[in-house]
């Protein structure tokens, strides 16, 4: 495929706002988990909570738009010189031709819940009555309204894998003309939906998560928001790039991942072809690593198979925790600050490694000069993409 250039990214989540924030924690590994207090009656387990998304006040032309997973849109779009980025590309090519294709799981359901539980002889209160945040699609038009941006506008939700599958969205529409650039990214928060629906299925760990640790028990919840703004790259460029991206759906199971990790292999394998390089170049690989026992011995042999044992390949869900449709550009940006600072982050809270796992995967950071580095996203129905990035 033709490189993209990334003229800004973003990702604020449970460390902080902003890519400063982030790539902080992860030099210092400072963990954003805690024990949960979200809701009138916490599950017991350890959460990602972004602060201050309660004191949020979005701008008075998108109020019929609020709710928290909107709220932390509007903070995620404030930081790393993103907005600038969207101006100059408005400049250059018009808002029209500037789509915007943004990924989420359950996009504004925590205002629906909240409208649920306060029926009023059967009806949602009238302050709570506003269609447009009732929908998955509340996200896409939320990010469109606060930009301006005119062209193209799509949500994408295909649970975990949602805003990494935005990068190939975008990919794909810059390359067929329909639009110039595309602004990508994903939101997800914390509701009683994903904290209940997620224990529901026996996944949600008590304790901070052990991602690829021999003693794991399941995965701690997250919320995150991030984006980034990709173009067509140009003569001279020396920033980062979108290489190559693979997608797959191996359809083996509602929530669980095939056995033999067939759609993960495919997704990484097409990946690499795209980008035009053999698995040996990797530098840095951002594992989907949810720290349950099934996901994570399936993607370690998959790994195991498809690169070389130099590779340095970690879970950075220690940090955010697993944030769900924002998970794909949250990590994302953390495989691309490895790339463009040399700073290969570890895998936070896990000691003791699963002998399944092969030596791809680690457990320490590790400072390196790489040439590409990739990101896994990995989502239920067996839906899963990767991303390869470079330097131009």
């Amino acid at each position: 495929m033709a490189p993209l250039a990334i003229r800004a990214c973003t990702a604020t989540s449970a460390v902080g706002p902003g890519r400063e924030a982030l790539s902080v924690a992860l030099r210092e590994g400072r963990s954003g988990l805690r024990r949960n207090d979200f809701g009138t009656d916490p599950l017991e387990c350890w959460i990602g909570r972004v602060e201050g998304l309660e004191e949020v006040v979005l701008p008075e032309a998108l109020q019929t738009l609020d709710s928290r997973n909107n709220r932390l849109a509007w903070l995620a779009l404030q930081h790393d010189g993103l907005r600038e980025a969207i101006d100059e590309a408005v400049a250059r090519f018009g808002a029209q031709r500037v789509a915007v294709i943004v990924g989420t799981s359950t996009s504004s359901i925590g205002s629906t819940e909240e409208a649920y539980a306060n029926l009023e002889a059967g009806e949602f209160p009238e302050r709570l009555v506003r269609t447009h945040v009732h929908t998955p699609h509340s996200l896409g038009e939320f990010v469109q309204r606060a930009t301006g941006l005119g062209g193209p506008c799509v949500t994408v939700a295909t649970a975990c894998s949602s805003s990494a599958k935005v990068f190939a969205q975008a990919a794909r529409l810059i390359a067929s003309g329909m639009a110039d650039a595309a602004l990508v990214g994903g939101v997800d928060t914390l509701c009683g939906s994903v904290l209940f629906g997620f224990n529901s299925l026996q996944l949600v760990a008590t304790e901070p998560c052990r991602p690829f640790d021999a003693t794991r028990n399941g995965l701690s919840l997250g919320e995150a928001g991030g984006f980034a703004l990709l173009e067509r790259a140009r003569e001279g460029d020396s920033g980062l790039q979108l290489r190559g991206y693979g997608e797959s759906s191996d359809a083996h199971h509602m929530s669980s991942p095939h056995p033999d990790g067939l759609g993960a292999r495919l997704a990484m394998r097409d990946a690499l072809v795209r980008a035009g390089i053999d698995a040996s170049e990797v530098g840095y690989l951002n594992l989907h690593g949810t720290a349950t026992p099934a996901n994570d011995s399936i993607e370690a042999a998959a790994v195991a198979s498809l690169f070389p044992e130099t590779l340095h390949a970690s879970s950075t869900k220690g940090w955010t925790g697993h944030t769900l449709g924002a998970a794909g550009i949250v990590e994302s940006v953390i495989a691309l600050i490895a790339l463009e600072r040399g700073e290969l982050p570890g895998t936070l809270n896990s000691a003791a490694p699963d002998p399944t796992c092969g030596p791809q995967i680690r457990f320490a950071p590790q400072r390196a000069d790489i040439r590409y580095a990739m990101n896994n996203s990995f989502g239920f129905g067996g839906n899963n993409c990767s991303l390869v990035f470079g330097r131009a």
